[in-house]
């Protein structure tokens, strides 16, 4: 109360001087007064207050509908503080929320990192990218001694911290398996009992599991539900789906799941995805499979991770440079 008292009779002097003489100088000592009352919480509402009660002392002629003004001015100016307030608060917060999604961000990219495999007789290209900072897609790749290539892409039904937080316990579950049970049939039947038991009913996750042996160039896998990927035959210059049936993971504990198996030849391509790839929307509404095929097409004579960061780019530019949703795409090339 006292600074309040303190404020009156500066506001009081200032306001006298600057309406006699209006200049530069009175003017900054009423900014230097307004830096004061912010440091010691003086409110809007207050200082309109404050401007009213001097106002009046100042000159006792004043017309009624000025003065009015004023009222109307201090019930504007109590909405503006509570706004202003509530406002601060949370942009606060969401700064603060900002900063632990940054941090959840690098740690889901620490946990979840895999590299591409180099093998003389495959040419592998891989790309995600994330709709948000937190990605609901997740691939990885594993490469035995043999040479073997595991491969993973797995797609959580939802986005963001929940979905990474599904995503670090698929990649930790597999980590626990046992080298020589990794089938891709065993895969999923074990990771869709973790999930099962692990994770919220209303998320699930679709995956796909394959294992390409470069001795003989087969390619064994299981799906769980997830975007049917495709299969070119460079003999026959012809692409058709990759379709393994499979529930998605955490439905039924006891599902199994059946395996397939394709053999590739030199110059053929295994080609998986997420529903990011497959759903990208434009003004005309969800682009067909054809149209991917058709961008597969345009640069598949490229390396393979030039044809994923060229499709991408394609993609990424019909959708006006908006992703709706994760986006992920691998392409397996046989090259001997």
């Amino acid at each position: 109360m006292d600074f309040q008292n303190e404020m009156k009779a500066l506001y009081r002097d200032i306001l006298s001087s600057y309406l006699q003489t209006p200049n530069e100088t009175v003017l900054y000592e009423g900014q230097k007064l307004s830096r004061k009352s912010l440091e010691n919480n003086i409110s809007p509402e207050d200082i309109v207050s404050i401007h009213k009660e001097v106002i009046e002392e100042i000159h006792q002629d004043i017309p009624k509908e000025v003065l009015q003004s004023l009222d109307f001015l201090l019930e504007m100016m109590i909405s503006y503080g509570l706004a202003l307030g509530e406002h601060q608060m949370l942009k606060s917060k969401q700064i603060e929320l900002n900063s632990e999604i940054e941090i959840a961000s690098n740690v889901q990219q620490n946990l979840l990192g895999t590299a591409v495999p180099s093998l003389k007789s495959l040419d592998i290209g891989a790309i995600s990218i994330p709709a948000k900072k937190m990605s609901g897609d997740y691939y990885h790749f594993v490469q035995d001694e043999n040479d073997r290539i595991s491969i993973a892409v797995a797609d959580v039904i939802g986005k963001g911290i929940p979905a990474a937080m599904c995503m670090s316990m698929i990649k930790y579950a597999m980590d626990s398996l046992p080298e020589s049970r990794k089938t891709p049939d065993y895969v999923l039947e074990n990771l869709n009992n973790v999930v099962e038991q692990n994770v919220d009913p209303s998320m699930f996750i679709t995956m796909f599991f394959g294992i390409y042996d470069s001795a003989d160039g087969s390619f064994c896998y299981s799906s769980a539900g997830h975007e049917p990927g495709f299969y070119y035959n460079a003999k026959e210059d012809k692409f058709s789906d990759i379709d393994g049936k499979g529930l998605v993971l955490g439905v039924d504990r006891h599902r199994k799941y059946k395996q397939y198996e394709k053999h590739l030849e030199i110059g053929d391509l295994v080609v998986l995805l997420t529903d990011g790839v497959t759903e990208c929307r434009t003004e005309e509404g969800f682009i067909e499979r054809e149209q991917i095929i058709d961008l597969i097409r345009k640069y598949m004579h490229l390396p393979a991770q030039e044809v994923v960061h060229s499709i991408y780019k394609e993609l990424e530019k019909i959708q006006d440079f908006q992703l709706r949703d994760d986006f992920t795409l691998i392409i397996l090339k046989r090259l001997v």
